[in-house]
């Protein structure tokens, strides 16, 4: 017989979707007898201050499950209410269809989009290990908590698990513990037909401790297992716990059709008689709720913690201090003093390098006042210039502050997720241009949850030459612009490289996409006007000499080729402005009177920049004229594909005339 802690919320989480004639009851229903058992003897939290450093980080990775989760936060004494629950899936209501990072106090991630949520899991068991190396001293485990996963079928299927779990294996990340809803279920059905791999080999293959085979619905034996998993220290675990989707429906327990619809009005009152739930949808009686009440456990285990942070207060002032700022998101004080510092230096060296080279010069001189930092590589650490001369890997046996990821650019980008989510720590991740659109889910994912992880992308351009039309990005520029919520870069020489380093550090509430070239760019000499400008996303690189007749807007690597061909038409007596703009969303944000200050009315305008040309009308109007490339490139030298596609002075000087 189910116990009335798991049926509570088996009814809030049917009863809700009912309501709302929208959801998933089924998962929610079948995973009742893990949130007991995980929630009141094992997950260490304070519903009063969803925020505390310390808490186990619990993550929902099934997110259509979300009614579990709100059942919990609501059972366990958080801040949502009975009224937040029968508002599920309701506009503006704290209980949307999938769980939302900043909807909802105790909701650690957004997921939803499957297998995302157990790569989060991962970057926060690994923000959990390098803080406690970096911090934990003389048995003052400041630093000591664990992360738990639910997931399901759809979970393990995605590609992103394999890439995550993987890498989680290798770390030897023993504090993170995933209950897995082995239920055989998936929207079409039984999954034997499309899904019938080895899970437990699987992850033994990982490196992962692995409980097979146990009853997801006896509390006992999930018990046991979630004992056994956390007393493996050195490999994370994966509990198998078979289970039946829609566990106690009274006619279609174990079905497919529990996963995605509302039980429906007499399938409900029927289940409420075959579990004895004699109580009105969304009642739950007092000594129900005094059995999840976690508050007062919660006030116990914080106070605990704040007098073990105390001592460890005492005996280590300065540790105490850095830990706090870090938690809280605070940037070190003489931050903007060191960068003027290192943007003095970048303009009094003059250097003409790889926008790549200026990003790693920019890593080297930042990481020297942000200890934060987690830097890393999905294997092309030589490539992207990510590493710096005190970065360490992080491996099984030690904390450092680089991750290899390997061949992994959407697990990659969705452990940053997670290790900016678990906070305390900085993430920068790279990978080539191009493959941006392997992660390019959890860049959005990162946009939407307002959180700030900088996703580094070099080899910006056909100007990374021989590799040839698969290694060439030509969309990918225009197309991240399009996220909401995203700040992208592409810095034009040394000096904006270290502006667009700055301004990505600085953001608190968006991710950034630093894009840099493989090939060397030349520094160009500006005003202290112009430099501080660089922050405001567009600015005038170049004023005409005389009175101008026409603009150039110009990104990256085309900033020279626009200042080229700005000398050129001088020579024709044509005098132009030219604007490097190395972050259009940036610039977009400015205020009206600014933007007009860079592109004055009337002015006729072309941008020139080495990708798709549609997103750049917006700036010079259908009236002109955009030197772009609408094609994919090929494979040649970098300078022959230039001159190929039309990025060459004569070109863009043509261009010019032709908006006269």
């Amino acid at each position: 017989m189910a116990s009335q802690l798991a049926n509570a919320i088996r009814f809030l989480s049917a009863d809700a979707v009912q309501k709302a004639n929208s959801g998933h009851p089924g998962a929610p229903m079948g995973m009742a007898e893990m949130a007991e058992v995980l929630w009141t003897q094992f997950l260490n939290h304070n519903p009063a201050n969803p925020k505390f450093y310390n808490r186990d980080r619990f993550v929902l990775s099934n997110g259509h499950a979300s009614m579990i989760l709100y059942s919990l936060l609501h059972l366990t004494g958080y801040n949502v209410s009975i009224d937040d629950l029968k508002n599920f899936r309701q506009l503006h209501s704290k209980t949307p269809g999938h769980p939302e990072y900043g909807y909802t106090d105790g909701v650690e991630t957004t997921t939803g989009p499957l297998g995302q949520g157990i790569a989060n899991a991962v970057g926060m068991a690994l923000a959990e290990k390098k803080l406690a190396a970096e911090f934990n001293k003389d048995g003052l485990n400041i630093v000591d908590h664990y992360t738990y996963v639910f997931l399901g079928d759809g979970c393990l299927m995605e590609g992103v698990s394999h890439e995550a779990c993987s890498l989680a294996g290798t770390l030897g990340l023993g504090k993170l513990i995933v209950l897995y809803d082995d239920n055989n279920i998936s929207i079409d059905g039984k999954v034997d037909g499309w899904f019938t791999e080895n899970i437990p080999q699987r992850f033994e293959s990982y490196g992962w401790h692995v409980v097979p085979n146990v009853n997801g619905h006896d509390t006992d034996a999930l018990q046991a297992a979630i004992e056994a998993a956390r007393a493996e220290t050195g490999k994370p675990s994966i509990i198998c716990c078979k289970t039946l989707i829609g566990k106690g429906a009274a006619t279609k327990e174990g079905s497919h059709k529990t996963h995605g619809a509302p039980l429906g009005v007499d399938e409900l009152e029927a289940t409420r008689k075959h579990l004895g739930w004699n109580y009105a949808p969304f009642e739950v009686p007092q000594d129900v709720y005094a059995g999840w009440d976690a508050k007062a456990k919660g006030a116990k285990l914080e106070a605990e913690w704040n007098e073990l942070f105390a001592h460890y207060q005492a005996k280590f002032p300065a540790e105490a201090a850095e830990f706090v700022r870090r938690m809280e998101h605070r940037l070190p004080e003489n931050f903007d003093a060191h960068v003027a510092e290192a943007l003095a230096e970048v303009c009094e060296k003059h250097e003409k390098i790889a926008t790549r080279k200026a990003s790693q010069n920019s890593i080297e001189a930042l990481a020297k006042v942000l200890p934060e930092f987690v830097g890393g590589s999905a294997d092309l650490t030589p490539s992207n210039l990510t590493d710096w001369s005190q970065s360490t890997a992080i491996t099984r046996e030690t904390g450092g502050n680089y991750i290899h990821y390997g061949v992994r650019e959407f697990g990659m980008a969705a452990i940053m997720n997670g290790l900016a989510l678990h906070g305390g720590v900085k993430p920068f991740g790279a990978t080539f241009l191009m493959f941006s659109e392997y992660a390019r889910n959890a860049l959005r994912m990162a946009a939407l949850m307002k959180i700030n992880p900088i996703f580094v992308f070099t080899h910006d351009s056909i100007g990374l030459g021989e590799d040839g039309p698969t290694h060439q990005p030509v969309e990918q520029t225009a197309t991240l612009r399009l996220i909401p919520n995203m700040a992208v870069w592409r810095p034009c020489d040394t000096a904006e490289s270290l502006v667009a380093w700055s301004e990505a550090v600085k953001a608190a509430d968006h991710p950034s996409c630093l894009i840099f070239s493989r090939q060397n760019l030349p520094f160009v000499a500006r005003s202290q006007e112009q430099l501080s400008d660089i922050k405001r996303g567009g600015y005038v690189i170049s004023a005409a000499k005389g009175e101008a007749q026409a603009v150039i807007i110009a990104t990256g690597s085309e900033v020279e080729l626009a200042l080229n061909a700005q000398t050129a038409l001088a020579e024709q007596g044509i005098a132009v402005n030219v604007v490097s703009m190395p972050s259009t969303n940036v610039f977009d944000k400015q205020d009206a009177a600014y933007r007009a200050a860079v592109l004055p009315e009337g002015l006729p305008r072309v941008a020139v920049e080495a990708g798709v040309s549609d997103g750049w009308y917006k700036y010079v109007g259908l009236n002109g004229k955009v030197v772009g490339l609408d094609r994919f490139g090929e494979s040649a030298p970098a300078e022959e594909l230039f001159k190929e596609f039309g990025f060459t002075v004569d070109n863009v000087v043509a261009a010019v005339k032709s908006v006269l």
